[in-house]
């Protein structure tokens, strides 16, 4: 289609030229009647402000434009302030395509020195027009920026909310999630995500801090977006109730696909101290498998099941005499001997491997967690002392994620953790507030998983031991229970470098890879995005705001009561345990 031929059934029938001649035709200045002029420049404003509008005695409409247009403004201002009168008349004039050469200088000299005043008497409709006004006429980029991305602002939600009324619905009641139409949006826009959309407070908290940079429209600007958040009629508030029913909604959901699941039998517990061990597949470097090791030995792990994806002969003379490590490198000749063709995806192998330690454990362990190399159990008690009290009848525990914060020299082992702003209780803006850049892109505030890993009880019988849960006959198992006071710490992003170095593998076939049900605000998207569209610059600003270990981030963690400094030294228990110490 020709781009001068006319969409179908167009709101404005003479395109962009007709819009532009109706937003012109009324835009002639003002004139003046001879002896007629704005105050001056240097007008007492403190003298104007100590009066009240008043109706002019002789009808003076006929004089001039001014002239009608002051008549007009008292009448609807009789009995306010003066200086709003004048407001309003320098507004009238800055809106014509020429005015008086000092009106636009005079309408900013009165907010610099008055604004306390008019923001205290002036009603919304003015401070709108205001606000339009210095986007049209600020002396400064900030003035121009915010004033004109809050008229535009406060003119679409005045459209909207008017044709809302049509619905029948009072401003402060929100729809419903049932009746949610499924068709797509104008210009083929992604939806809003009420879970994890951040449009709104992204687009407040720039109007925000593009205001907090000018003194002159700071108060105006900062007045109108708090009254925008207080008032609870505004499709802020109304998503806001949305968001909650949509969260207690998935909650539902989540409890009854558990009640889904199928409860596995478990045997009598013995009633001594519970023995645990971990399973891990891996193909990382020796010292990443040795810190990995000595960390869980040294915090009291009874057997390790080690599965070397390939053979790593430097790994193999390490470990494969000590008497608390089962290492099985998994070559072509384990996959014959299981008589099974080795997976092509790696979740696979580490499944089939991760399940076939839980069947063989039973004499070496009760309890055995399926984590990877990057993952370290933490906790202030020990874990065979959380274990002991759990009840007879759960056959898996879950410990939720702490992803740690990347330390300020590569190769140091981190000392601070964040846990998730998805955690019950924690409110759905935390995400945003901690990580105000792409905070709404990335969900829980995690770059990797949140959902954790799991312990599973060892003679179940035939579960299938999978990466984030425990399976059977194809259901969750449903006796799977929360261990509160123990987390997985996940050195995901450590360092600049290795984030860099491990990013294609998790954009293909890892944590950032892109489903085709992603919203568009997913971190895959944005990570894809970030690359193509900024290169190196634009990922080391989300690497330093998500990742890098920072006093203001950690304040702002631990304002929320989701930051972690756990006793976590895996370098320390390497020398210990196998003499390898790492200098530096």
């Amino acid at each position: 289609m020709s781009s001068k031929t006319p969409p179908p059934n167009p709101a404005y029938p003479n395109g962009m030229d007709g819009i532009l001649d109706q937003m012109n035709a009324r835009r002639a200045p003002l004139g003046f009647a001879r002896g007629e002029a704005l105050p001056p420049l240097d007008c007492d404003l403190d003298g104007l402000a100590r009066t009240t509008v008043t109706i002019p005695a002789d009808d003076t409409r006929t004089l001039s434009d001014n002239a009608r247009k002051t008549w007009e403004i008292a009448k609807e201002l009789k009995g306010q302030n003066s200086l709003l009168h004048l407001n309003a008349l320098l507004i009238a004039h800055l809106r014509k395509r020429s005015q008086p050469a000092h009106t636009a200088d005079l309408f900013l000299r009165l907010w610099a020195e008055q604004a306390d005043l008019l923001i205290r008497e002036m009603d919304l409709r003015w401070k709108v027009s205001s606000l339009t006004t210095f986007g049209d006429h600020g002396k400064t980029p900030e003035q121009r920026s915010a004033g004109l991305g809050l008229s535009t602002l406060f003119g679409m939600m005045k459209l909207y909310e008017s044709e809302r009324l049509f619905s029948g619905r009072d401003p402060g009641k929100p729809f419903t999630l049932d009746g949610r139409s499924n068709a797509a949006l104008p210009l083929g826009m992604n939806a809003f995500s009420l879970t994890d959309g951040g449009l709104d407070v992204n687009m407040i908290g720039r109007l925000w801090e593009e205001a907090e940079a000018d003194p002159v429209i700071r108060p105006l600007a900062h007045d109108m977006l708090q009254r925008l958040i207080d008032d609870p009629r505004t499709v802020f508030r109304r998503l806001h109730r949305l968001r909650a029913r949509k969260l207690r909604r998935m909650d539902q959901a989540g409890a009854q696909a558990d009640e889904a699941g199928v409860t596995v039998p478990v045997p009598k517990p013995s009633g001594k101290t519970p023995r645990w061990g971990v399973v891990c597949t891996t193909n990382a470097p020796l010292i990443e498998i040795a810190r990995f090791v000595a960390h869980h030995l040294d915090i009291g792990a009874s057997r390790i099941y080690l599965y070397l994806d390939a053979p790593d002969p430097d790994v193999e003379a390490l470990l494969q005499d000590h008497d608390k490590v089962a290492l099985t490198v998994c070559d072509d000749r384990y996959w014959s001997d299981m008589g099974k063709r080795r997976p092509d995806a790696h979740q696979l192998r580490q499944t089939f491997n991760a399940t076939s330690a839980l069947r063989a454990a039973g004499g070496d362990v009760d309890w055995l967690g399926h984590i990877d190399t990057d993952e370290f159990v933490l906790s202030d008690r020990k874990l065979s002392a959380l274990l002991k009290p759990v009840p007879d009848d759960i056959a898996a525990l879950r410990l939720y994620p702490a992803e740690a914060l990347a330390p300020p020299l590569a190769g140091m082992p981190p000392r601070h953790f964040k846990l998730r702003t998805t955690t019950t209780g924690v409110s759905s803006d935390v995400v945003t507030e901690i990580y105000p850049t792409f905070g709404s892109y990335v969900r829980g505030g995690f770059l990797s998983h949140l959902a954790g890993k799991v312990f599973a009880r060892t003679g179940l019988g035939d579960v299938r031991l999978a990466i984030h849960r425990l399976r059977f006959q194809g259901q969750d198992v449903r006796n799977t229970a929360t261990l509160d006071l123990a987390h997985v710490g996940h050195l995901h992003a450590t360092d600049w470098d290795s984030f860099l170095a491990k990013l294609d593998f998790r954009q293909t076939r890892g944590s950032y890879r892109i489903k085709s049900d992603d919203e568009a605000n997913s971190i895959g998207r944005l990570l894809a995005y970030l690359r193509d569209e900024e290169g190196e610059d634009g990922l080391r600003l989300f690497f330093d705001e998500m990742c890098r270990d920072s006093a203001d981030l950690r304040a702002r963690l631990n304002r929320h009561r989701l930051l972690l400094t756990p006793r976590f030294d895996p370098d320390a228990a390497m020398e210990r345990i196998f003499g390898i110490r790492i200098d530096g």
